[in-house]
Formats: structure tokens, C-alpha cells, sequence
């Protein structure tokens, strides 16, 4: 098997449960939307994840939406606010809902050229778990 490469930056994350399972990472210096393979049958997510190249425009959408999340978070982590104000409910935040209904179907559409691959993760050390930078972790790739 080929070797994992570099670790590289992760953008954004859109989903976790026991690691990343979807979200937006750089593979070989271009950002990649990355989206973890679920096994209906064993009702369990495999090792292994689809991923494929997006354009500047949609990852700055991404990264905006992001930015919300950060700003929300750093609120929550300081108990200024609780999980019911978590800008992902509908109506908690216009900007949101706007950025959701435009990126929904891009998270949603796997291409036909989209590529498998297993990720490593690589944990950062940092205060934040949560910055506008990304998680505090990187991921290294090996496509399949």
C-alpha cells in the first residue's frame, strides 16, 4: 500500500462522530470536499472516504459558513450561550439558512470522478478546538 502523504490543513469540518466524516481538506495542496463511506449493512462508518476537488468560490462559502460556527462556538465554550442557539437550527441565523440552501446540494452531489481514499488523522496542539483557520487537526491522505 502507498504510503499516507503529508499531514495537510482542514478547512472545514462539516460532520464528526468518533472523527471527521465530511468536510472540506487540502489533498496534494488543492482543497478537496471529503465525505466518510457509511456501511448500511454493519450500520458503521468504513475507514475510507470519497473526495474530490471544488472550486475558490465554493470553499469560500464553506469558510463563511465556518466563520459563523467559530464565532458561535466561542460563545458556547464560554457559556454565554447553549446548544439551542447553534446557528444549524433553522431561523437561528440568516446568513445560515442562505449559505446552507446553496452548499446542501454540493454535499450532497458525490461526482462520478470523485476519488476513495483513507485518512489519517493528526491532532494539532492548541487552545482552540475551533478556529477560523479550521479544527485542530490535519489529515494525511493515501487515495486508493
Amino acid at each position: 500500500m502507498t504510503a499516507y502523504g503529508p499531514p495537510e490543513r482542514v478547512f472545514v469540518e462539516n460532520d464528526w462522530y468518533d472523527g471527521p466524516r465530511a468536510g472540506i481538506a487540502s489533498v496534494n495542496g488543492r482543497p478537496h470536499r471529503f465525505v466518510s463511506q457509511f456501511d448500511e449493512e454493519e450500520d458503521e462508518y468504513l475507514g475510507t472516504f470519497l473526495i474530490w476537488p471544488i472550486e475558490t468560490e465554493e470553499l469560500a462559502l464553506e469558510q463563511e459558513q465556518w466563520q459563523i460556527f467559530v464565532n458561535w462556538n466561542d460563545l458556547y465554550e464560554a457559556g454565554e450561550v447553549d446548544t439551542d442557539s447553534h446557528p444549524g437550527h433553522p431561523g437561528m441565523d440568516k446568513r445560515w439558512d442562505e449559505l446552507a440552501l446553496l452548499l446542501e446540494p454540493r454535499r450532497r452531489s458525490v461526482p462520478p470522478h470523485a476519488k476513495r481514499a483513507k485518512a489519517h488523522v493528526v491532532h494539532l496542539e492548541r487552545e482552540k478546538r475551533y478556529e477560523s483557520t479550521g479544527p485542530a487537526y490535519q489529515l494525511s491522505w493515501v487515495q486508493l
